[in-house]
């Protein structure tokens, strides 16, 4: 079996600040994005990975009280995002950073060999971005 990854939904609670946040400070760009009501659907995607898909949605398939515990989660920083990666991670950080980013963790050698750091997009998920030890400085 030859499995490649396609696409990987994140929930967020405002599409329009998700696209600021995965747009303008990661950088990534727009392929898609549809609104159907109140939901949207907005895929992003690096260039370098035209194959690979974010798509980030306000959607939730379930009852008020579905959102509601939703929107509770992503509050709470529960929901996990995305990993990223970079062959600089300091100038990355350093972009985020000045684009109001909220940081999580610094860049830091980890022990299992990679460089990373952390910070959260508008809605709470987790982006972790690693830099691999090849290119490290």
């Amino acid at each position: 079996m030859d499995l490649t990854l396609s696409t990987c939904f994140v929930q967020v609670t405002d599409p329009d600040e998700a696209l600021a946040f995965y747009r303008d400070a990661l950088g990534l760009e727009v392929r898609n994005d549809v609104a159907r009501g109140a939901s949207r659907w907005i895929t992003v995607g690096s260039p370098a990975q035209p194959g690979v898909s974010i798509v980030i949605t306000n959607y939730v398939n379930g009852s008020p009280d579905d959102n509601d515990t939703v929107a509770a989660l992503l509050a709470k920083g529960a929901m996990n995002g995305v990993h990223f990666r970079t062959g600089d991670l300091d100038a990355t950080f350093d972009h985020l950073r000045s684009a109001g980013a909220e940081v999580v963790q610094e860049p830091a050698d980890q022990p299992w060999g990679t460089r990373d750091c952390a910070v959260r997009d508008p809605a709470g998920n987790l982006v972790r971005i690693d830099q691999p030890p090849s290119a490290w400085s």
